[in-house]
């Protein structure tokens, strides 16, 4: 397994076994550049909502807002494309350099929420996502048959939450914001499998850590995308 496509669905049956030693380390390794990743966001967005010139500039400028997210597309699909020209040391880079532009456009949500409802949010985020993660990881059920679903109900999200963008219904809001959460609590189960499913007759070595290092992105996003959701949902506003 010199190279590896993340996209790609794979079949147990096709490889060998993973010794549970190697399975167990990259988990471990996927969930720790995970928790930094979420940390550095959480450290940076936190820094940046109390700076009135950064949010200015970021906030304030469409060309400073539209070129970090435009970034953040370009930092995933890059990483996804050449995840087999790239070490993985390059790689896990990308990643945190990911989570720190994530970090400067999330600072947001600490001028319009109250800190007590995001910590309260975190927290059911975090046992929601290690519930359903952990199950993932664990099952001998194939995931794989639920990705169309999962990835034509991500499409149809999308969808609705650009047009009420214009229509601004807050009922609508509401309905995309559960809708949003159940289709990331299925995601969160879909990748752990799917990390499970790639180490099959994989061996600790370069591939596995750029493994590690592409789970840890994918789970990292399922848990943002799912805070931001809840988040939503439960928190109270200033």
């Amino acid at each position: 397994m010199s190279e590896f496509n993340y996209n790609r669905e794979y079949n147990p049956a096709e490889y060998g076994h993973t010794s549970a030693l190697t399975e167990t380390k990259v988990f471990r390794n996927v969930y720790l550049w995970m928790t930094f990743a979420l940390t550095i966001t959480g450290l940076v967005s936190y820094y940046v909502s109390h700076s009135y010139e950064i949010l200015s500039f970021i906030f304030g400028s469409k060309i400073a807002f539209w070129g970090l997210i435009i970034a953040e597309f370009g930092l995933v699909i890059g990483l996804n494309a050449a995840i087999n020209k790239i070490s993985a040391v390059t790689a896990t880079i990308i990643f945190m350099l990911y989570s720190v532009i994530n970090g400067v456009l999330l600072s947001s949500i600490f001028l319009v929420y109250e800190m007590g409802s995001i910590a309260t949010t975190f927290l059911v985020t975090a046992g929601t996502f290690g519930v359903m993660a952990l199950w993932g990881s664990v099952t001998n059920v194939d995931l794989s048959k639920f990705r169309n679903i999962l990835f034509m109900a991500l499409i149809g999200l999308i969808l609705a939450s650009v047009v009420n963008i214009f229509l601004k219904n807050s009922m609508m809001d509401l309905v995309i914001s559960w809708v949003g959460v159940v289709i990331f609590v299925g995601l969160t189960a879909y990748d752990a499998n799917k990390i499970k499913a790639m180490l099959y007759g994989a061996e600790e070595n370069e591939t596995t850590q750029k493994i590690a290092v592409l789970g840890a992105l994918t789970l990292y996003l399922d848990f943002v995308n799912m805070f931001i959701y809840l988040l939503r949902i439960l928190g109270k506003r200033n």
